[in-house]
């Protein structure tokens, strides 16, 4: 039987300090870096979804950023298909693959034996909620799917229908929400991974994600919204994204443009919290406490030295 591919995965809330580990990573393990967030595909989105900036890169390639135009979906089945190939690809390249990002059930579709296709269906059940959707609209049968199913109704936009009468068809067919169905399944994982997890005190955490949204802002997060704005982007997954919504709200009419501004750190240290509860509760993890942000090279020599262990491969000294 054939060994199975090497896989370092490198995960964690926003503003953590994923970007820099895994250039660290990069270097010290001869890798290149797939980007595991589900935002940074859009091309024209660079500021509010705190894309890595070329000069950060340090010479490392980076895969899976700027692939989509803002009016394009993307699907969680359509990145696992992609992603897969990239490992594939860089490892064949003599090159470490590394996965970075936040986006949990993205991440969590590469690794581990999902198949999409052994979810039930029935097209009964489906003509009855597409029938209901004619009479209660798009918004209440999309309430109906955030009451239920909150982390299906995260990843799909309220006036995708299929999308969502999709995930509500595999709640009454099954009694599980889409996530619990395929955790049901207890996939095996397809790689030789290395799951590596930052965290760090909660205040600090949300003292840097409120540093950043300032950051941001400074850096001209409002023309980069309002250039889509002004495009007639509006129907889109893109524009759901925390950091692109609440600029919508405020270019709309319906809130001061500091309130939008709050609204924005609000949802970044909600979304946060929530990141953290996903990767604790669905993956394996081995957690690195990084809230000591001047003792950055120790830590990295201590993950450097769990990656060997848990890989078995030799980092570079440089």
């Amino acid at each position: 039987m054939d060994a199975k591919q090497k896989l370092l995965v490198i995960i964690g809330p926003t503003a953590v300090g994923k970007t820099k580990l895994s250039i660290e990573m990069a270097k010290k393990f001869n890798g290149e870096i797939i980007s595991g967030d589900s935002m940074q595909i859009y091309r024209g989105m660079d500021i509010g979804t705190a894309k890595i900036k070329e000069e950060e890169m340090e010479g490392i390639p980076h895969y899976l950023i700027d692939i989509k135009e803002p009016n394009e979906n993307f699907s969680v089945a359509e990145f696992q298909s992609l992603v897969r190939d990239k490992i594939t690809e860089t490892a064949k390249n003599g090159k470490l693959p590394i996965i970075v990002g936040g986006t949990g059930l993205y991440i969590q579709s590469v690794i581990y034996d999902y198949q999409f296709s052994d979810v039930p269906g029935d097209e009964e059940l489906r003509h009855k909620l597409e029938e209901r959707l004619k009479e209660i609209g798009h918004d209440a049968l999309y309430k109906e799917l955030q009451e239920i199913d909150p982390e299906s109704a995260e990843q799909i936009h309220p006036n995708n229908s299929r999308r969502v009468i999709r995930a509500l068809e595999i709640y009454y067919l099954t009694g599980k929400t889409r996530h619990e169905y395929q955790n049901a399944q207890q996939p095996d994982l397809l790689y030789d991974t290395a799951i590596i997890g930052l965290t760090m005190d909660r205040e600090l955490l949300y003292e840097r994600i409120n540093a950043r949204v300032d950051i941001m802002v400074n850096e001209g997060l409002l023309g980069e919204v309002k250039s889509l704005y002004n495009r007639g982007l509006r129907e889109c997954q893109s524009i759901q994204a925390i950091g692109y919504k609440e600029i919508y709200q405020y270019l709309d009419g319906d809130i001061p443009f500091e309130q939008a501004i709050e609204t924005l750190k609000q949802n970044s240290r909600r979304y946060a919290k929530r990141q953290l509860t996903w990767f604790r509760n669905k993956m394996k993890v081995k957690w690195f406490d990084v809230t000591d942000v001047n003792n950055f090279s120790q830590k990295i020599k201590e993950i450097s030295q769990y990656v060997e262990g848990k890989l078995g491969v030799k980092s570079n000294t440089y």
